[in-house]
């Protein structure tokens, strides 16, 4: 059974920074692709980064290129979002998942996803 955990979510002011972390353990990870994803009350689930298993592959939403990085450290099965100039409308929890895959190109659809972690909320105040 694979289990992710989210950890590094809060509240911060405009304009201010957070770095999401999401441990994965219960099986091997060798190919496999970590998405982070987020839902702001009301909306749908969204397409945030994801990353592969050899570190590339990385999309972003348009909403956050410029200001989040994903990175991975494989040694750990650990994904990392770092989160800058974070804005009232990054509000949202956020969840990491992962999609165990040979093919390297990381999908953008949550549906594609084979498990998800239980979601760290992040808020952001103006």
């Amino acid at each position: 059974q694979v289990q992710l955990v989210e950890s590094g979510g809060g509240l911060v002011q405009a304009g201010g920074s957070l770095r999401l972390s999401c441990a994965a353990s219960g099986r091997t990870f060798s190919t496999y692709i970590m998405g982070w994803f987020r839902q702001a009350p009301g909306k749908e689930r969204e397409f945030v980064a994801a990353i592969n298993w050899r570190g590339g592959g990385t999309p972003y939403a348009d909403s956050v290129k410029g200001r989040f990085t994903i990175s991975r450290d494989n040694a750990k099965n650990t994904v990392y979002l770092q989160m800058n100039n974070l804005k009232p409308e990054d509000t949202a929890v956020y969840y990491c998942a992962v999609k165990f895959t040979t093919w390297p190109a990381p999908p953008l659809q949550a549906t594609r996803y084979d498990y998800w972690g239980q979601g760290t909320q992040v808020t952001v105040s103006s």
